[in-house]
């Protein structure tokens, strides 16, 4: 589909000009200089010759065939460039050009004319205001950066140009190999995920690297991603999310939702590796490029320096890999290699004065053992190392095997030879332990997630044609608020449980109510303006007469009227008192870029202070639900602490299954709370909730 773009059999670069300032003068020569293999076509109102090359006045001169337009002239002549390129039948352009949306109005409507010309012609664009773009196999440098990628199988897109040129610059001054380069600019046309889709079905590209700001189509990423990482890693930076994501929210669901919260979900789900930084991008990236997988999270570190080795082992600790011991046969032949004060446990401590072949001994006993699925080689410099002939070892022994061996030779002068060597070999090296352990953490966690596979699409018994009735009343209505009572209805028709509940409008009502459930009760403003009910005085517990409940009718009416007098109140809600039990909060949200969001966290009246909360997008299978129970700090809680009995984990799965069928059913749901949700030690009941429905547009 975009072999126009990466394998053109000739290239006009329309804009190419004498002047070495000028952008078109920059990418024809990149094309000429780096050895591009097709036709190459200069096109210049002044016609000639550029840089040796016969030039045309325009791309109709050419009359022959034209896959691929460079287009490098000011903004007001690029719509009539792109026709041209449309009346030659040109397949792709790459649009260098600046002056679009980026500028401002005027700008905006110069963009809006391209997409319309490109898809009017069926011509694929890339850009405007980008970089440009390379392909290593055949040595197409079509940008204006300064030098050539090495060849490899690293595959890059950057919604940045000055990102762009700093990866170029570390890829080249570290020599890492990449297949392909890709500026994206304004995103007009093509985006991150035409470029993901092309990459796994690229024979020549193995690891897919990118840094994004932003998202064009959140469903169609995520199900592309989702693809995608089953077959080759995808490792992303992302940056602007924050602030973006701010915006005033009627739920508590809304209130901790953003842009950012929405992406770190979509990467969990599609099984993407986020970057932390530059550097971590440039990290991981290089572990991966090395090709392997370990089999599992139990890394073995060898250190000829019990600092760093220290260092290994806490942050193997703190990203939850396992430091396991390798099994008694190998400690055992070890033992007798290796000196009396040599630590024979992991980390495997072989004294300062180590030379190679402690390292070779170690390495030859370890890489077989079946409790070892990667190794850190950790080497400082000290007087006696043989530096070099222990980086041999490494070498020789990373031939052997298909576990995947990083090493961190710590320093700078003494080293310098070996980390070369390295690199020759695909071998990563990384300047500090706890950086090749994060490395080895992203290899693990993406080899577990391959491992899983697709979980195939969850399914709820329902009553929609109930629930759809109930949703057009109250739209009907103009009712897109919708207190407990409402919600609960709703809720009730995808499976939820609750206490017994009556609606009073009067205190004699709720005294009635109360006796008729059966005391104790709570009572509870019924209201759907009134988020934190209980900062308005709107809730009593533990009520144990009639009389304690016309008191709490007169108490939690004057309490709201006085501090909320325009709220609309339906009443006081009469419940049943639920005893026990943990209260958690499970909620949906609306992304404008990723659409419904399920929430889960820490319930009651804490969760907007601890804001200890998972979520996931819609769908959520159940293997993502029961990931969000264990991901919040307070899991343990869940499970029993000091004695308690542990709540049924498998009821609050349930429940976010259910509300995430509930929001596909009807997305018109936009946002929702069932706060708190009371789970026992076997199933669980929902005592609040509220619903907002999204205002449809008059008809």
């Amino acid at each position: 589909m975009l072999d126009s773009l990466f394998e053109p059999r000739a290239i006009a670069v329309i804009g190419a000009s004498h002047d070495p300032q000028k952008v078109g003068y920059a990418v024809l020569n990149n094309l000429l200089r780096f050895h591009y293999r097709g036709e190459l076509y200069p096109v210049n109102p002044a016609g000639g010759e550029i840089s040796g090359v016969k030039a045309f006045p325009r791309i109709a001169h050419i009359r022959r065939d034209v896959d691929l337009a460079v287009i490098a002239v000011p903004a007001r002549f690029v719509a009539d460039a792109l026709l041209d390129c449309a009346r030659a039948g040109v397949g792709a352009a790459v649009i260098i050009s600046a002056g679009f949306k980026e500028s401002g109005p005027e700008g905006m409507k110069r963009e809006i004319e391209l997409k319309r010309i490109a898809k009017e012609h069926d011509i694929r664009m890339l850009g405007p205001n980008c970089l440009g773009i390379i392909n290593t196999a055949n040595d197409m440098n079509a940008t204006f950066a300064a030098g050539m990628l090495p060849k490899g199988r690293i595959a890059f897109f950057s919604q940045s140009g000055a990102l762009g040129i700093a990866v170029l610059d570390w890829a080249i001054g570290n020599d890492i190999g990449f297949s392909k380069f890709i500026s994206l600019g304004n995103k007009t046309d093509l985006n991150e995920i035409d470029f993901i889709e092309y990459f796994v079905n690229d024979p020549g590209t193995d690891v897919i690297l990118g840094y994004i700001e932003d998202v064009v189509d959140g469903k169609r990423f995520l199900a592309s991603a989702s693809k995608a990482t089953r077959t080759k890693p995808i490792i992303l930076l992302k940056s602007g999310g924050t602030a973006a994501g701010a915006r005033a929210a009627s739920s508590h669901t809304g209130a901790l939702a953003g842009s950012e919260t929405a992406f770190r979900a979509a990467f969990a789900q599609s099984g993407i590796i986020r970057a932390d930084g530059m550097q971590d991008l440039f990290d991981t990236a290089l572990a991966f490029a090395a090709g392997r997988l370990p089999r599992g999270d139990k890394l073995l570190i060898i250190t000829n320096a019990g600092g760093p080795g220290i260092i290994a082992a806490d942050a193997s600790e703190r990203l939850g890999l396992r430091l396991s011991q390798m099994s008694k046969e190998t400690i055992e032949s070890l033992a007798a290699l290796l000196p009396a004060n040599a630590s024979l446990y992991n980390p495997v401590d072989i004294i300062g004065d180590a030379r190679s072949d402690r390292y070779a001994a170690v390495l030859e006993k370890a890489i077989p053992d079946p409790l070892v699925d990667g190794i850190l080689v950790i080497l400082t410099p000290q007087a006696m190392v043989d530096v070099e002939n222990t980086a041999d070892i490494v070498i020789s022994s990373s031939g052997k095997t298909d576990k995947p061996i990083l090493t961190s030779f710590m320093g700078e002068l003494r080293v310098r030879d070996s980390t070369e060597k390295f690199k020759a070999c695909s071998i990563p090296n990384y300047p500090y332990p706890e950086t090749a352990v994060k490395a080895f953490k992203s290899l693990s966690d993406y080899a577990q997630w391959k491992n899983l596979g697709e979980e195939p699409p969850q399914s709820c018994s329902a009553r929609k044609e109930m629930v759809h009735g109930l949703i057009e009343g109250f739209l009907k209505e103009g009712r897109f608020r919708l207190g407990e009572d409402d919600a609960l209805r709703i809720l009730a028709g995808y499976g939820f449980t609750f206490p017994k509940r009556s609606l009073a409008k009067t205190s004699r009502e709720a005294s009635h109510a109360a006796s008729r459930i059966g005391f104790p009760v709570a009572m509870k403003v019924s209201s759907p303006d009134i988020l934190h009910k209980t900062d308005v005085g709107g809730v009593k517990l533990d009520i144990a007469t009639r009389k304690e409940a016309e008191d709490a009718f007169a108490e939690i009416t004057s309490n709201v009227n006085r501090l909320m007098p325009d709220a609309f109140v339906s009443g006081v809600t009469v419940y049943e008192m639920v005893k026990g039990g943990k209260e958690v909060i499970v909620g949906v949200t609306f992304d404008r870029t990723f659409g419904h969001m399920i929430m889960f966290g820490l319930g009651g009246i804490y969760v907007e202070v601890l804001k200890d909360v998972s979520f996931r997008i819609v769908p959520v299978s159940r293997r993502e639900a029961s990931a969000m129970t264990g991901e919040i700090r307070t899991a343990a809680l869940l499970k029993g602490a000091r004695g308690e009995r542990p709540v049924d984990t498998g009821a609050v799965v349930d429940g976010i299954v259910r509300l995430s069928c509930l929001v596909s059913d009807f997305p018109v749901i936009h946002e929702l709370d069932i706060n708190p949700f009371v789970v026992m030690e076997k199933g669980a009941v929902a005592l609040d909730a509220r619903i907002i429905l999204e205002r449809r547009e008059a008809e």
